[in-house]
């Protein structure tokens, strides 16, 4: 591994030696050289490192564009395809601030997570789209639009209102009406409207023969009656009398139209989701960006794919049983409306992978791990935060600077923005910059990672964890990563790491950046004595366990008992013994086995570790005997809640013909008093009632004479 470090004309105060010392010689090749201009006049180092054929990292991400073709350009590097070059920032995020000659242990740390192996690739979504665009809207604009994008798609206008000027010439499908329904994403929309207008535009002819004749000029150019100013003289129906395009009679048509492309100019859009389907474009009013959005439909023609973002385990989903609603975390958290229930069918949720748009929120929030962010993998990014929080500890980071902070941001904005601030500080004495011991994590998206990693980072030795939040995240996102937030931060709390540990910072334009400036220079909070060095699971509740063991372990003064906030992956179940009949429906109903019969007794027992919250169990209760109770128990160092204990317990009931016990004394007591006045189970048949099955069976037998019950349930 070839690793090319760079000073930026000598603008940052890096150490090679240092560096290359808290590496392992096996990754700090390279290192040991110090550029100033990689990117200019000594970009022959970056070629002979690229013919070697090793693999390479440069550790500027400003010239990666320069360095991906010097490599194309260089004979004898391999391509990369054969070997990605891989590119770290360690100029804003470090190498800028006020601390920078203290940033050795941090440079190190981002290095050596940008060594690692690319993630395993995931499967693909595929899109196909013909070019056919709806245009949607009022006015001129929906007409220009038309004319800029006619020559390179085949165009359709849906006009929301009277005004503006349709064309003479008919070069495009022009219909007129209101939005009802779009639904589907690129390639595949379905948009419906209602047409209610007294002129139809397929008539039509444009003669502008009821334009002249309209004594209220309720009719212009756009060929549509203004009905606010009309007052019925109807001499636009006598002048169209040949065309018969006005008809003020007509019921309201009921129209749809398939299209691989929907461009909204509606003031309103008719969809307000945060996360649009791809393929739909709503740039307003705004003149700029609906130029934009148009220079992006031009080339959205052809076959396109994108990750599946996700990995869906039913077995392990919580949001139903038995047409039993229970968890419905996933479907409220997605902005995009990709996740819909599927409680009246198979059970579960059906998730469009089309509509996602993999911001990872559904399996932040999923408490029992059924729903799993795949690009990359909660292993590849648990591995990611190991090596960076190891690294920087190796390096001595916790001496110089104080136990790591994580700053998760999104590769997006969040990347765009904490650039700006490493700008500021290298010209602003009044900025500080990223500090020596905030570690960056540029993730897909902010919300893709939760509470399994969170707490395995303070198990690997972070101090604090800080999300870097910009305008990409949904309301639905913020407010989920601040629930998850108070979970995180009152289990660490209980267990005794004083002080608000997980914290949302925001930026949302230039004036929030001094305040994140401020933010991210709080001082360090105490961390685990030892780092742990157990790796991320693929199951969530198992990377928990883990996490929540050595954090335990580690604890400086844990509670016995954690109360926590709703909406916690973690608790316990209450059951009114006064209620319960024992019925075990909830068993049935429980999807992570937390709730369990005994076969030898009638028993309800529970194994506090599997509870995920879901409410199933709760609503699935016949007898409203069951609640929930939020927490982390801690009893027996935390052994107690991975033991079966028993919540309910009756003697059970025994058969009035062999004494066989075959069921509860409260269940039967409850039947029989239900049935007591049911004209089919009186006498010998409401005894048999008292009887287990095969007695019941033999008595119906041995009593020919009397009216068979034959469905007893």
């Amino acid at each position: 591994m070839k690793t090319l470090i760079c000073d930026c004309n000598k603008t940052m105060p890096l150490d090679p030696q240092a560096l290359s010392r808290a590496l392992p010689p096996d990754a700090s090749d390279g290192l040991q050289t110090l550029h100033s201009t990689l990117c200019r006049r000594e970009a022959g180092a970056f070629q002979r490192a690229a013919k070697s054929g090793d693999d390479l990292v440069v550790a500027c991400t400003q010239e990666s564009r320069l360095f991906v073709e010097l490599n194309a350009q260089t004979e004898g590097a391999p391509g990369l395809q054969e070997r990605p070059i891989r590119f770290v920032n360690i100029r804003e995020t470090g190498g800028w601030s006020k601390d920078a000659k203290t940033a050795t242990p941090k440079i190190a740390a981002l290095i050596a997570a940008a060594q690692l192996p690319d993630p395993d690739p995931v499967p693909t979504v595929s899109y196909r789209s013909g070019g056919r665009v709806l245009i949607i809207g009022a006015g001129d604009a929906v007409h220009r639009a038309a004319a800029m994008l006619g020559d390179k798609l085949e165009v359709s206008v849906l006009l929301t209102q009277a005004g503006g000027a349709v064309a003479q010439e008919r070069a495009y499908p022009v219909h007129a009406g209101t939005v009802k329904a779009i639904s589907g994403w690129l390639g595949r929309f379905e948009v419906a409207w209602e047409s209610g207008n007294p002129i139809d535009l397929d008539l039509c002819t444009r003669c502008n023969a009821c334009i002249r004749a309209c004594p209220e000029d309720a009719i212009d150019f756009s060929y549509q009656v203004d009905l606010a100013k009309c007052r019925s003289h109807r001499d636009c129906v006598r002048v169209c009398e040949a065309a018969g395009a006005i008809d003020f009679a007509r019921a309201p048509q009921q129209v749809s139209e398939s299209v691989d492309l929907v461009l909204d100019l509606q003031a309103t859009p008719f969809l307000s989701l945060h996360q649009p389907p791809q393929g739909y474009f709503r740039p307003g009013a705004d003149e700029r960006r609906q130029f934009d959005a148009m220079l992006q439909l031009r080339e959205l023609t052809g076959e396109f794919e994108k990750p599946k973002f996700f990995h869906y385990k039913p077995k392990l989903c919580a949001h139903s049983r038995n047409e039993t609603v229970g968890c419905n975390a996933c479907i409220e958290v997605c902005s995009a409306r990709a996740i819909r229930s599927d409680a009246h069918g198979s059970g579960g949720v059906i998730v469009e992978p089309q509509l996602c748009v993999g911001c990872g929120a559904c399996s932040t929030v999923c408490p029992s791990g059924a729903m799993v962010f795949a690009t990359p993998t909660a292993a590849h990014q648990g591995q990611r935060i190991r090596t960076l929080l190891h690294t920087y500890q190796r390096a001595g980071g916790v001496g110089v600077s104080g136990g790591a902070a994580l700053l998760l941001h999104s590769q997006g904005a969040g990347t765009r923005w904490l650039n700006e601030l490493g700008r500021a500080a290298s010209i602003d004495a009044a900025t500080h910059g990223v500090p020596a011991r905030v570690l960056p994590v540029d993730l897909w998206h902010t919300a893709s990672v939760g509470l399994d990693l969170w707490l395995a980072a303070f198990a690997y030795g972070a101090s604090q964890l800080w999300l870097l939040l910009t305008d990409e995240e949904a309301p639905e996102y913020r407010d989920a990563l601040a629930e998850q937030a108070a979970v995180a931060n009152a289990l660490m709390q209980g267990l005794g790491y004083d002080g608000e540990r997980v914290r949302l910072l925001s930026v949302r334009d230039a004036r929030d950046l001094a305040e994140l400036d401020a933010a991210l220079q709080a001082p360090p909070a105490p961390t685990v004595a030892q780092a742990a060095g157990f790796a991320v699971q693929a199951d969530k509740r198992a990377t928990l366990d883990l996490a929540l063991d050595h954090l335990l372990a580690q604890a400086p003064q844990p509670a016995p008992l954690i109360a926590l906030p709703a909406g916690s992956p973690f608790g316990n179940v209450l059951v009114d013994a006064d209620k319960c009949t024992l019925c075990l429906a909830c068993v049935g109903a429980c999807p992570a086995s937390a709730l369990a019969d005994n076969p030898e007794r009638p028993q309800l027992r529970f194994i506090e570790k599997n509870c995920v919250q879901c409410g199933l169990c709760e609503r699935t209760c016949p007898e409203q005997a069951i609640r929930l109770e939020p927490r982390l128990w801690l009893a027996d160092g935390g052994r107690a809640r991975k033991q079966p204990r028993v919540l309910n317990e009756v003697e059970p009931y025994r058969c009035i013909r062999c004494g066989k016990p075959f069921g509860t004394l409260k269940a039967i007591e409850a039947m029989m008093g239900k049935l007591a006045g049911h004209s089919m189970f009186q006498g010998a048949a409401a005894d048999r009632l008292k009887m287990c099955g095969d007695c019941r069976v033999i008595d119906i037998h041995t009593n020919r004479d009397e009216v068979k019950i034959t469905d007893i349930r």
